[in-house]
C-alpha cells in the first residue's frame, strides 16, 4: 500500500518518488507532475475525506491542487511548483473561501483533524459546536484533562457564542497548510465543513505563521466583529484538544491559558 502501489492503481507509469515534507500524518512524496499522499492502516474514509474538503474549497473559487484520484490506501493530487510568498493573495484566497455560504453549520460526511475524526452531522452553530466539535474530544481526552473537563463544559453552556452565519471553512488552517504556489496562494489539506468563520481565524492565531500584510489584507476584505474576536480563544479549544489526544499532555497548558481568558 505503498507510493508505488498507489501509482499503479492510479493508472501512473512508474516514476521517480521525491519524498516531501509535511508528512505528519502520512508519507507524501513528489511524481514529476502529481504528489502521492499515503498511509498505512489509513480508517476508510480518510483520503475520502481530504478529496471532498479539496473539491469543496474547489467549487468554492480557492486554489487548491486538483484532485486526480483517491482510495482507502493514499490519495494523487496535482503538483504545484512553488512560488514566491504572497500574503496578500492569500487573504483574497480566505476572504473567498469565507464568502461561501450555507443554510446549516456541520458537515454530511465524518470528517479529520489531522488523524482524529470527528461526527458527520448538520444543524445549528451552537449545537454542532457543542454536540459534534467538543463533546467527542472532551469524551477522548477526559482522562488526561480531569478537571477541566468539567470547567470546559461550564464554559461552554454559559458563552453566547456569535453567529455572523455558515460558510465554508479550510477547517484546519496552519501555516503548514498553505502552500505559496507559482500561480498564487493555495490551501492543502483541509478539514473542510460548513462553519463560523472564527474557527479558521483562531487556529491561523494559535500557531502564527501569518504575517501582518495578511492579516491587514484580510480585515480589509471581511473585517472581523468584535464579537468573532473575543471568541477566537474558545474556538481554539478544538484544536487545542485535538493536539491533546495526538500529542498529549503538553498541550494542557494551551487549554489552561482558554479557561484563564474567559475566568473558567
Amino acid at each position: 500500500m505503498g507510493a508505488e502501489a498507489l501509482l499503479a492503481r492510479a493508472g501512473l507509469e512508474a516514476r521517480r518518488l521525491v519524498p516531501l515534507s509535511g508528512g505528519d500524518i502520512a508519507s507524501v512524496w513528489r511524481a514529476g507532475d502529481v504528489v502521492l499522499k499515503v498511509r498505512a492502516g489509513a480508517p476508510e474514509d480518510f483520503f475520502a475525506a481530504e478529496a471532498r474538503g479539496l473539491r469543496a474549497l474547489a467549487a468554492a473559487g480557492v486554489r487548491v491542487p486538483a484532485v486526480r484520484y483517491v482510495d482507502a490506501g493514499g490519495i494523487v493530487l496535482e503538483y504545484l511548483p512553488p512560488g514566491p510568498a504572497d500574503p496578500v493573495g492569500l487573504a483574497e484566497q480566505l476572504a473567498i473561501l469565507h464568502g461561501a455560504s450555507a443554510d446549516t453549520c456541520g458537515w454530511p460526511h465524518r470528517l479529520y483533524l489531522g488523524s482524529v475524526p470527528l461526527p458527520a452531522g448538520t444543524g445549528s452553530w451552537p449545537t454542532v459546536w457543542r454536540t459534534l466539535r467538543i463533546a467527542p474530544l472532551l469524551a477522548a481526552t477526559g482522562t488526561l484533562l480531569g478537571g477541566r473537563a468539567r470547567r470546559i463544559e461550564r464554559l461552554l453552556q454559559g458563552f453566547d457564542l456569535p453567529c455572523e452565519g455558515p460558510v465554508l471553512v479550510h477547517g484546519d488552517l496552519w501555516s503548514g497548510n498553505l502552500h505559496m504556489a507559482a500561480t498564487g496562494a493555495a490551501l492543502i489539506d483541509p478539514a473542510a465543513r460548513w462553519a463560523e468563520r472564527g474557527v479558521d481565524l483562531a487556529m491561523m492565531r494559535l500557531f502564527g505563521g501569518f504575517p501582518p500584510a495578511f492579516w491587514d489584507a484580510y480585515q480589509a476584505l471581511r473585517p472581523v466583529p468584535r464579537e468573532i474576536e473575543e471568541a477566537v480563544p474558545l474556538y481554539q479549544l478544538l484544536y487545542l484538544l485535538v493536539h491533546v489526544r495526538i500529542f498529549g499532555a503538553a498541550y494542557l497548558s494551551g487549554v489552561d491559558r482558554v479557561l484563564r481568558t474567559y475566568g473558567a
